[in-house]
């Protein structure tokens, strides 16, 4: 049987490699909201010069997408570890069209009941990384992740899969990660505690609030 990837180590050994540099590494991270970029960058902001990349077109209604992002935004602004190192944050833009083409959720229905950490979330994973990455290569990054795996309701696996078949070692580098691990998780739900910050009860989808319950 094959061992189980140690994704928090990789990134830890990364950062150690990267220890005697006399200059921070660029970093694309690609964010969801400001609670899963909370512990993030608490953790990575010392080793990396951090741009956040918010690409989100999943996220329905558009009026949940806009609330994620401004509480981002606001978050950056009075985060010392984001402050300290002048984090900046782009926004790709937003058309909810994209999800629905890279996710085929229309024409293979079955994908639109099923739970978190599916087919669907691994389309949606991969679409939006591939934004990111293409975003890093073409402005010369040294590394880009997400901060999705800091969710205990996302897939690691595939998450670090995906970034590792999008990898063009000589262009940008993937930072493997497992951003739940050693209470990162629970960092990030202290920090948004700390900063009264909004906290959303789904995914970001149309089907992940249904599938949740919650009225759409």
């Amino acid at each position: 049987m094959e061992q189980k990837k140690n994704y928090y180590k990789q990134m830890e050994e990364i950062i150690a490699e990267n220890s005697a540099l006399s200059k921070k590494p660029s970093l694309l991270l690609h964010a969801c909201c400001g609670p899963c970029s909370s512990a993030v960058i608490e953790l990575l902001s010392d080793f990396f010069k951090i741009t956040i990349f918010y690409y989100n077109p999943n996220i329905f209604p558009p009026e949940e997408y806009s609330r994620r992002k401004n509480e981002l935004s606001a978050f950056l602004e009075k985060f010392p570890p984001a402050k300290k190192t002048q984090i900046q944050l782009v926004e790709a833009p937003y058309n909810p069209e994209d999800f629905f083409e890279a996710t085929g959720v229309r024409e293979e229905t079955y994908l639109q009941s099923e739970p978190e950490k599916g087919e669907r979330c691994k389309r949606c994973y991969q679409f939006r990384m591939k934004c990111a990455y293409e975003y890093a290569t073409k402005n010369q990054f040294d590394y880009f992740t997400t901060t999705l795996s800091i969710s205990p309701h996302k897939d690691s696996e595939k998450i670090n899969t995906i970034g590792k078949l999008l990898e063009i070692p000589e262009k940008t580098k993937f930072l493997p990660s497992d951003f739940k691990k050693k209470n990162g998780f629970l960092r990030s739900l202290q920090l948004s505690a700390e900063y009264d910050m909004y906290r959303q009860d789904y995914c970001g989808c149309v089907y992940s609030k249904q599938n949740r319950g919650t009225d759409v």
